[in-house]
């Protein structure tokens, strides 16, 4: 028995070969890691949060990357432009992710150009309005993940089984992603795919400072907290002097200047959102070796499992 070459609902919408997506990380996520995680064979996804110009550029450049199929995030809350659409169409984009709001009015623009549509989803009752509005499928996303987040604060080992439960659609498992170990329990749990968001950050690939590297690979798993947990939009961030100081308070200026932490390394400047997962990322590696390497991992383990059982039967 072979865990490779996958093959399920999620691989044959997409035409991948291993069912990994990148998180669409703004200002992370740029156009040779989208490509990367595709020409590995997973599925990279361009970010829609920046500038009509920018997406533009990065789809253009991604497109000259690889041949492989790529998709987009689009943000709802903090997409710019409703256009994203039409640049979408225009890059013979096949997939795409919704985000942070109701996706109910993407739905029928999307589908028109013939897009798969999954949103992305924290809890039962956002799951079920998102079906209700005609997705093809859902990011089923744990607190434990980085980045903004629903206050319910579920976790992905109880939100991806219950989910699996309700809905007939395929379901890819995000938060606490970064290895085959954690793919295999995601697939145990009901996801028929994974998304990294932490772990395609800490890649060669990624186009932080080396500095913001360094921080997730010298983290612990309790380097993370929530902030503004009870205001505002909750985020889980990477605990520093000024993540810490900000707290409870209007996080706006400090999101103005996350260029200065991402790209200039100056990780008191703003907020470096990140997982939980960062206490178990302590490699920098291309991402051609982080899907081998998660591919090679889950076979292993399920075989150790298929083992197990049999010698104890």
């Amino acid at each position: 028995m072979s865990a490779a070459p996958f093959r399920n609902r999620l691989t044959e919408q997409l035409g991948i070969t291993v069912p990994v997506l990148s998180a669409p990380m703004g200002w992370v996520a740029r156009a040779p890691l989208v490509a990367a995680v595709s020409e590995a064979g997973g599925l990279g996804l361009v970010p829609g949060s920046l500038d009509l110009a920018t997406i533009e550029a990065d789809l253009a450049e991604v497109r000259s990357l690889t041949d492989r199929p790529f998709g987009v995030n689009i943000p709802i809350a903090f997409a710019q432009d409703p256009a994203i659409v039409g640049l979408i169409a225009d890059a013979g984009v096949r997939f795409v992710t919704t985000s942070a709001g109701s996706p109910a009015r993407f739905i029928e623009p999307l589908k028109e150009i013939g897009v798969t549509v999954f949103h992305v989803v924290p809890t039962l009752a956002t799951a079920e309005k998102a079906i209700a509005a005609g997705v093809d499928g859902l990011v089923v996303e744990g607190s434990e993940g980085g980045g903004f987040k629903n206050p319910a604060e579920v976790s992905t080992m109880v939100l991806v089984p219950l989910l699996a439960d309700r809905f007939d659609v395929p379901i890819v498992a995000a938060g606490g992603i970064a290895d085959g170990r954690t793919m295999l329990a995601a697939m145990v749990l009901g996801a028929e795919g994974v998304q990294m968001g932490t772990r395609m950050l800490a890649s060669r690939e990624s186009s932080v400072h080396a500095a913001v590297k360094d921080a997730i690979l010298g983290a612990s798993e309790a380097d993370t907290f929530m902030l503004n947990r009870t205001v505002g939009r909750p985020m889980r961030v990477l605990r520093t002097a000024t993540s810490e100081l900000a707290d409870g308070q209007d996080v706006r200026p400090l999101l103005a200047r996350i260029t200065e932490t991402y790209h200039d390394g100056d990780l008191d400047a703003s907020l470096l959102q990140a997982g939980q997962v960062a206490g178990r990322i302590d490699s920098l590696e291309t991402v051609a070796e982080i899907l081998r390497e998660a591919v090679a991992s889950f076979d292993a383990r399920l075989h150790e499992l298929v083992r197990g059982r049999t010698v104890d039967a």
